[in-house]
């Protein structure tokens, strides 16, 4: 048949689908077999006309054409047989095996031998491959999806699973377009004609003088598109027309005619299709089951037959949702250290989020155990590789703050796009190593986004920027593709797939939309984003949906979804305030969860909808604490939610299942989680596993061992060579060594870490009381005895690139060109008396520091007094504010702590230190916040401790005891709050883990002072720790002759030292070596 005669009959398709002869519409597409509907095919599956299922697909394909062809009809005909026995209708049973699946026999006479034998059972759920059957409506469904992919995948149904796209009533169309013509060609053409018939060819005998006009047929005959004859829903195409130009999904066309890639799923699937069309949907696993059930049916399916065989996964059904479904409990508050700028939970392990920052810094949080198990703050790895254009904007603003962190698909590797040229890739090594990959200079300018893809089956790293290009880069760091069309600023990408065509959404600052596919024809569509401005997209988790949420000039905010087909907008959310003229606070952030949740931070507040209806759903309010367009992100189970908080930090909020989940930490040791966090291979509950749908019919395999599409197994698809079922969790292989004993990490001598000594400075002879890092970590501050305050700075220069704190080099001195020196006002207070206070500003502009009674608050760029303040009545020897819990607690030479409300400074509580037996309640006491502010580090000289700031009672005590048994003279936190650096009077250091106090290493007073300090006298020792703001194992301690050191691992090492095992409680099953009691009413309370 002739190409227009195959067209002719689709124009009668759609007129009889217009005029409601459905039989004979079917009846055509079945005689013709031009065109399968799926919609029909899937009707008939559902109702078990199971006559009508075979007589359609044989307008198609015969049994034996295939081995497609032989799957689909053994996967309806076995269908058919276990409905039978399910009704204990034997004889219908007995037919249907003898009739129809005997032809299957020829193949695998074992397979059939094992049907047959399903006979005899009273119940064929009974056979332990059959129990998880499930009922008669579920197994047609779970069928019809392994139907569907068959279809798609047999190569006599190519081109036949889309329907032409035509105007409304085509045929009528070019009818009347054939009237006119003969109309033109009447010699004496009347005004209006009268057709009566289309048998023969019009003619008209006009009155004298008529001059010659187009044919007026009547409206009923050409009715308007849409208007008067509805579209059948089987056959959308018969639809109106999209609007002129490419359409979001359109333009994609054109690369499946283009692709070498010849096969039936990439024909039906990459042709423009219009909304409701009757054409099959690949459908995406995470629409149908859940990882469990995956697992199962992984674990169920027959092995060893190649890559042959056909396996498809079993649908659950989509669960009704309730507002309880959402995560709106607060777990926890973290804090950051710095403004949040991005965010992004592990694909696989749902607890685990990856947090990048302003400072540079990217962060990986074990949500559960409410710990950092990475911090990497922004370090040039190659500065020789950087342009000079980049060194050139680094020299001028050191700065480096992070765009967007993302993960890889597969949850490997870490992608981190800075606001400056570069990209960071890391691969992440469980459980809390993150190895340094690829350094890329990506764009000239911001790095506005980062993403990863699967072009041709190999992982890419997809970025865009302000130097407005789309540049995708192969995982050696070699650019693939430049896309070049934007006219301002890239500001997000979207890449995503449709069967095997893989293409980029792209966004720029102009408010355009534009599509790319990997090649070098330019964007394949340019559309405008609601607003016209900063816009970023997402797809639904099943890739179905496509939405858009960005911000206006003016500050008005847009949430959107595509209807992709025609390029259009489908559906307007409401909700967003309307903001004043000119007030523009940022970009709206939004995410989506469990395809049917949109999410989007404004007003303080993370606002909620159903994905269906454009009405605001909800709002949640996270307790407080949300800046005015937080930035959010739900976990891949949609039960948490990340949001970010005013205090540079951010929330975790979370549904009963996230709760669950959290809860599920318990108090178990980090070294628990060393491996994956996997579901267990088997889940009871939730929607029936129909391995059951196919028989161990599995091993129909036999039917073709060259087949690629083999049926589905009966018995639950169990390897009949394995019959058991492991439903236990997978177990790391990767097992601890129990034989090896823990040993404490004994730092000797200077070869064992790194170490640096501070430049001298003429007032060097007074000790130091007091060191404090820069916010910025590029500075140390030393306050001394004599209330004088020392500056060092490191500069960026090519042994430091970075400019940061690094023991690695030795800082400057800094003064101001004026000379002034700051120097506190120690009044009548005699200097053996008088306990020096230090702190600076978030923005490093101010420095707060006391040696005595008063607060002296100096400019650090002058150096000059703001403000006094009148001190304490008694001597305070510690000051430490939280916001969280809007309190100060300040300590005193008397170990009592108070508590002072910050709101109104009014004392609301005084707690006297617990003293070990026999010991004092004297002498100076520290205190200092852990860096989610609730919990407080006590230090006095007697021990270390832990309190639970919001009741001020005990958790966790130190006491110092043999090789650590002086006096303590200082203790501080890490910046990450996972370590605690003390100091001891007989110039020892150690470092503790901050949960337990339990022992990590000890530093000698060898290894960093000369024999000359050692054995001075009086003798030299640590007086003062301070741990470096962003690097988590570097800290300083400021001694008593002056001198300060700057402390780190050796870069092989990267840590101090391994935490103790703990085994019933204790660490190796003996008394802690450093003997951490806690408080156990406490402690309880903790869990």
């Amino acid at each position: 048949m002739s190409s227009l005669s195959r067209e002719l009959v689709f124009l009668i398709l759609q007129f009889l689908d217009e005029e409601k002869f459905k039989e004979t519409v079917h009846k055509l597409e079945q005689e013709s077999g031009f065109y399968f509907n799926v919609k029909y095919f899937e009707e008939k599956v559902h109702a078990g006309e199971w006559d009508e299922v075979e007589r359609y697909l044989s307008g198609f394909t015969k049994v034996d054409d295939n081995r497609y062809s032989m799957k689909i009809f053994f996967e309806i005909r076995k269908q058919k047989y276990l409905e039978a026995l399910d009704r204990h209708d034997r004889a219908k049973a007995v037919d249907i095996l003898v009739k129809d699946l005997k032809v299957f026999s020829t193949f695998n006479e074992e397979l059939y031998k094992e049907i047959t034998q399903l006979l005899t059972l009273e119940n064929f759920r009974e056979n332990e491959q059959l129990s998880k059957y499930g009922d008669t409506k579920s197994a047609r469904s779970i069928m019809l999806i392994e139907l569907k992919k068959l279809i798609e995948a047999n190569p006599l149904f190519r081109e036949k699973l889309v329907f032409p796209t035509l105007k409304a009533s085509r045929l009528r169309t070019l009818i009347n377009q054939s009237l006119n013509w003969q109309h033109q060609l009447c010699k004496n053409p009347r005004p209006n004609p009268d057709i009566k018939t289309l048998f023969t060819d019009h003619t008209c005998s006009p009155p004298n003088g008529a001059r010659t006009s187009p044919v007026s047929v009547p409206l009923a005959a050409v009715p308007k598109a849409g208007a008067a004859y509805q579209p059948l829903t089987g056959h959308a195409p018969f639809q109106p027309p999209p609007p002129a130009g490419p359409s979001l999904a359109g333009w994609m066309t054109s690369a499946a005619v283009s692709s070498s890639i010849q096969s039936a799923a990439v024909a039906a699937s990459s042709m423009s299709v219009p909304p409701n069309q009757g054409m099959m949907k690949r459908p995406a696993i995470s629409d149908y089951q859940s990882a469990e059930s995956e697992q199962l049916m992984k674990r169920l399916r027959p092995t060893g037959h190649g890559i042959d065989e056909a396996t498809y996964p079993a649908p659950t059904p989509q669960p009704s949702w309730s507002l309880d479904d959402l995560p709106r409990t607060v777990a926890c508050t973290l804090s950051q250290g710095s403004n949040v700028t991005s965010m992004d939970f592990h694909p696989s392990r749902h607890t685990l989020l990856l947090v990048g920052s302003a400072n540079g810094e990217f962060t990986l949080w074990e949500i559960g155990l409410r710990e950092r198990l990475v911090s990497k703050p922004f370090k040039i790895w190659d500065m020789q590789a950087c342009s000079a254009q980049f060194q050139s904007v680094l020299a001028k603003d050191s700065s480096m703050p992070i765009n967007r962190v993302t993960w890889s698909p597969d949850g490997d590797l870490i992608g981190v796009a800075f606001a400056k040229h570069l990209i960071h890739l890391y691969a992440y090594q469980q459980p809390n190593e993150a190895r340094q990959v690829l350094e890329i200079e990506a764009h000239s300018g911001g790095v506005n986004d980062i993403a990863f893809s699967r072009p041709n089956k190999q992982l890419c790293v997809v970025t865009c920027g302000d130097d407005k290009l789309i540049r995708v880069w192969d995982m050696h760091g070699q650019k693939i593709y430049s896309f070049e069309g934007h006219e301002a600023p890239v500001y997000s990408i979207c890449p995503h797939h449709k069967e095997t065509i893989q293409f980029i959404f792209s966004t720029s600052i102009d408010g355009k939309i534009k599509a790319w596919l990997y090649d070098n024809a330019g964007s394949r569509v340019d559309y405008d984003a609601p607003g016209k401005w900063c816009t970023t997209m997402l797809y639904s988790a099943d890739g179905t949906r496509l939405f858009s949420c960005g911000t206006s000039k003016e500050g008005d905010s847009h949430l959107v979804e595509w209807n992709e087909s025609e390029g259009s907008i489908k559906r307007t959310y409401s909700g967003f305030r309307k903001k004043a003229s000119g007030v523009v606070q940022g970009v709206v952030q939004f995410d989506t969860a469990q395809n049917h949740i949109l999410a989007a931070g404004e007003d303080n507040q993370i606002k909620i909808w159903d994905v269906d209806n454009t009405n605001m759903l909800t709002f949640i309010d996270a307790d407080g604490g949300l800046p005015g367009l937080p930035r959010l992100r739900f976990n891949k189970e949609g039960n948490l939610l990340a949001v970010t908080t005013v205090d540079n930090g951010f929330k975790i909020l979370a549904n009963s299942d996230g709760l669950r989940s959290l809860r599920a930490f318990g108090n178990r040791p980090f070294e628990a989680f060393r491996s994956p966090y996997e579901a267990s291979a088997m889940k009871v509950s939730g929607a029936p596993v129909v391995a059951g749908i196919s028989p161990n019919i599995g091993r129909m395999d036999n039917l073709d061992r060259n087949s690629p599409a083999k049926p589905s197994p009966i018995l639950n698809g169990a390897d009949p060579a394995s019959r058991s079922i492991d439903i236990k969790p997978r177990i790391s292989e990767e097992k601890p060594d129990k034989a090896k004993p823990w040993e404490l990490m004994e730092v000797l001598n200077p070869q064992q870490f790194r170490v640096a000594t501070l430049p001298e400075t003429p007032d060097q002879t007074s000790k130091v009381v007091r060191l404090l890092y820069t916010n910025s970590g590029v500075g140390l501050l030393a306050l001394g005895s004599n209330a004088i305050q020392r500056l060092w700075k490191w500069n960026r220069n090519e042994q430091n690139p970075s400019g940061k704190a690094t023991a690695s080099v030795v800082p400057q001195h800094w003064q101001p060109n004026s000379g002034l020196v700051m120097a506190n006002d120690i009044g009548e207070t005699p200097p053996e008396e008088s306990v020096p206070c230090i702190a600076l500003s978030k923005n490093d502009s101010y420095v707060m520091s006391a040696c005595g009674g008063k607060v002296s608050l100096f400019n650090m760029m002058t150096f000059k007094v703001k403000i006094r303040l009148k001190g304490h009545q008694k001597r305070i020897t510690g000051l430490a504010f939280s916001n969280s819990l809007h309190i100060l607690v300040s300590s005193g030479a008397d170990a009592q702590l108070c508590v002072w409300a910050t709101d109104s400074w009014e004392k609301k509580k005084l707690v006297a230190i617990q003293m070990p037996a026999g010991k004092t309640p004297s002498g100076d006491t520290r205190v200092q916040f852990n860096s989610d502010q609730n919990r407080l580090l006590v230090v006095h000289e007697t021990q270390i401790a832990i309190y639970d700031a919001s009741k001020m009672e005990r958790i966790y005590q130190w006491i110092p005891q043999g090789t650590l048994s002086a006096a303590i003279s200082h203790a501080s936190y890490s910046c990450n709050s996972q370590l605690v650096f003390a100091a001891f009077t007989d110039g020892n250091v150690a470092i503790f883990d901050a949960d337990n106090l339990r022992l990590r290493c000890r530093i000698a007073s060898s290894a960093y002072m000369s024999t000359i300090a050692i054995n001075s006298n009086p003798p030299v020792y640590p007086f003062v720790v301070a741990a470096h703001p962003q690097e988590p194992n570097q800290f300083a301690v400021g001694l008593s002759d002056g001198s300060v050191k700057v402390m780190e691992p050796l870069e092989s090492d990267g840590k101090w030292g391994t935490p103790a095992p703990v085994e019933n409680g204790v660490a190796n099953g003996r008394a802690p070596a450093s003997s951490a009691t806690s408080n156990p009413a406490t402690d309880q309370n903790q869990r």
